[in-house]
């Protein structure tokens, strides 16, 4: 019974201090860079060209920043290509015969506050790479372009198990 009782309170407290480093690692730094693009509306043709826009965007920005070494190389990187940001985005655009216009602008932009996997991201301003199409009325993606944590993501619709070594070791005692 003590064994158990020392096995339970060694597990907890290796679970709250897991918990709180993976809370860390999921929190946005202060000097991180984000991407966003807002489309013109919501529907169907809008939204389809917003995500047109993110996927091309995406692999010029890892092309881009997979050397960068601190935001402030991230920083210059970005603003020394924003009118390859623009050719791709014009080069989009033209394709798909969208002629609502665009605009892009890097620097403080607003981002409103949003949920994600259990954290929390608070509304205010944040350096960032802000493409807006048409009107800019639908639904936004974001993400942060350094350090690459959106360019390092996969599909959001993957089959992914997550284990828990604390929950694997309960079973295994506890059966």
């Amino acid at each position: 019974m003590k064994k158990t009782i020392i096995l339970l309170l060694f597990i907890g407290i290796f679970y709250v201090l897991v918990s709180d480093v993976l809370a860390k690692k999921l929190t946005i730094p202060d000097d991180a860079i984000r991407i966003r693009i807002i489309p013109n509306s919501n529907s169907e043709f809008d939204q389809k060209i917003k995500l047109k826009v993110k996927d091309k965007i995406e692999i010029t920005m890892y092309d881009l920043l997979k050397d960068a070494r601190s935001s402030d190389d991230a920083f210059d990187i970005i603003k020394n290509n924003l009118e390859l940001v623009d050719k791709d985005v014009k080069k989009i655009l033209s394709e798909e015969n969208y002629n609502k216009g665009y605009k892009i602008h890097f620097g403080k932009n607003y981002f409103p506050s949003k949920d994600y996997k259990g954290i929390r991201y608070e509304e205010g301003y944040y350096e960032s790479l802000l493409i807006t199409l048409g009107k800019g009325e639908g639904d936004n993606w974001w993400c942060v372009l350094f350090p690459p944590l959106c360019l390092i993501e996969g599909e959001e619709d993957t089959d992914v198990e997550y284990k828990s070594i604390v929950m694997e070791i309960l079973d295994k005692y506890l059966s």
